[in-house]
C-alpha cells in the first residue's frame, strides 16, 4: 500500500480559496487512482473527487462541481485539490485516498481539517 499525507487545510472564510494537497510514498505513485473525501461532524464520509493515474480523468461530486478542481502531479508524488468559492458547508476533514486494483480505495491518509467560517 502506499502511505498518503494530507497537507493545505486551515481555517477560511466564505468565499475564499484552500488549496489541499496529498503526498504519496513510493515510486509507483502514476499507477495509482486518487481520490479526495470528506467528513463532516455528526456525518458520513462522503466522496469529493477523483482523479485518474494519468490525470486525464476527474470526477466530482455535484456539491463541489464548478468550485473545487483535483489534479496531480506525477513526477512530484503529489495529488492536489484546489477549492475555490467555499461554503460554510465545506467545513470537515478532508481525506486522500488510493487504489491501484481494487474497486474501492484502500489507502488512506490521516486527514487535514478545513473550516470555513460564515
Amino acid at each position: 500500500q502506499v502511505q498518503l499525507v494530507e497537507s493545505g487545510g486551515g481555517l477560511v472564510q466564505a468565499g475564499d480559496s484552500l488549496r489541499l494537497s496529498c503526498a504519496a510514498s513510493g515510486r509507483t505513485f502514476s499507477r495509482y487512482a486518487m481520490g479526495w473525501f470528506r467528513q463532516a461532524p455528526g456525518k458520513q464520509r462522503e466522496f469529493v473527487a477523483s482523479i485518474s493515474g494519468s490525470g486525464a480523468g476527474a470526477a466530482y461530486a455535484d456539491s463541489v462541481l464548478g468550485r473545487f478542481t483535483v489534479s496531480r502531479d506525477n513526477a512530484k508524488n503529489t495529488m492536489y485539490l484546489q477549492m475555490n468559492s467555499l461554503k460554510p458547508d465545506d467545513t470537515a476533514v478532508y481525506y486522500c485516498a488510493a487504489r491501484l486494483t481494487t474497486p474501492d480505495f484502500d489507502s488512506w491518509g490521516q486527514g487535514t481539517q478545513v473550516t470555513v467560517s460564515s
